[in-house]
């Protein structure tokens, strides 16, 4: 699917990185793509749906979604919100692992910095489901502060410093951040074996991971095979630790007294679907985790 023939109006600064990205992600991942053009025509319909131009170009967009959906079919990512959900924050969080964990080791590239600028944009996105939890607020904080404190570092020849030294009075403010930085050219490798590693509870903010979030074997499809930058090495993936299962869970049964409500339906369909999600990526601890969540969930209404 071609990009929009309309140039984007001024009005719609805001939401140009967006439709980039979604443009990135037509082949690699057309939900994703689709999302991300849904959060665009959302937020330009509340910008401006008045003016001419304004209209056209969100009457372009709108053909361009139509035409995604029809295209992904019955794809239970676009057509069920919790499924769609869950697929959208576990891409966000998967590449802000990955780049949170080159930043932790001192590997500073700007495909690193094009991670970190992705994750946030995609954390933006998740609001077609409606308002962001506090944590992925957070992530979408440190992700665009790391973004524009690395770019700038290399820019001047610096040598960043990891972690979250000098975040404070960092104020996420879209409209500043967007003309602030702009993101380096997108990296488009055939394959790669980096491994992020799951990222310490609390390293930077004081949250906990949110369920599903946790690195998965496989990497982004950012991730470059080899960074270029002198140093950097590729890890080869390790041996997973499946964690064992509770005992207690063995021919588990809903009790009489169980009384679920429809957020503990919810919670449940949440994680299998992260269950699902973390399979995709061959990585079974998290997979065995949510399922003993929602398992657990579902028999004694307690998570």
């Amino acid at each position: 699917m071609a990009a929009p023939a309309l140039p984007l109006p001024p009005q719609f600064k805001s939401i140009q990185h967006h439709l980039r990205t979604a443009q990135e992600h037509e082949k690699r991942d057309p939900v994703v793509a689709y999302y991300c053009r849904l959060y665009a025509m959302q937020t330009g319909m509340k910008i401006d749906s008045k003016s001419p131009e304004c209209r056209k170009f969100l009457s372009k967009l709108m053909d361009q979604l139509e035409s995604l959906k029809k295209q992904l079919g019955d794809d239970e990512s676009v057509t069920n919100e919790v499924v769609g959900s869950a697929h959208l924050e576990n891409y966000a969080l998967k590449m802000f692992l990955y780049a949170d964990n080159e930043d932790r080791a001192g590997r500073f590239h700007k495909n690193m910095v094009k991670s970190f600028y992705t994750a946030s944009l995609l954390l933006d996105t998740l609001a077609v489901f409606g308002a962001l939890t506090e944590e992925n607020l957070h992530y979408r904080k440190y992700a665009r502060w790391k973004a524009t404190y690395i770019h700038n570092c290399l820019k001047k020849g610096e040598t960043p410093q990891s972690g979250p030294v000098g975040m404070e009075g960092y104020e996420d403010e879209d409209e500043e951040y967007g003309s602030a930085f702009q993101p380096p050219p997108a990296v488009h490798p055939s394959s790669s074996t980096y491994v992020p590693g799951n990222m310490p509870s609390g390293s930077f903010t004081g949250i906990q991971i949110p369920p599903g979030a946790h690195a998965p074997a496989n990497t982004p499809a950012e991730v470059p095979h080899n960074t270029g930058v002198a140093g950097s090495t590729v890890v080869q993936p390790t041996p997973q630790n499946i964690p064992p299962v509770d005992p207690s869970l063995y021919n588990s049964s809903s009790k009489g007294d169980v009384r679920l409500t429809p957020e503990d339906f919810t919670r449940a369909q949440k994680y299998c679907k992260y269950a699902g999600s973390a399979l995709q990526y061959e990585d079974v601890n998290t997979a065995v985790q949510n399922l003993q969540k929602a398992l657990k969930l579902l028999t004694t209404g307690r998570e």
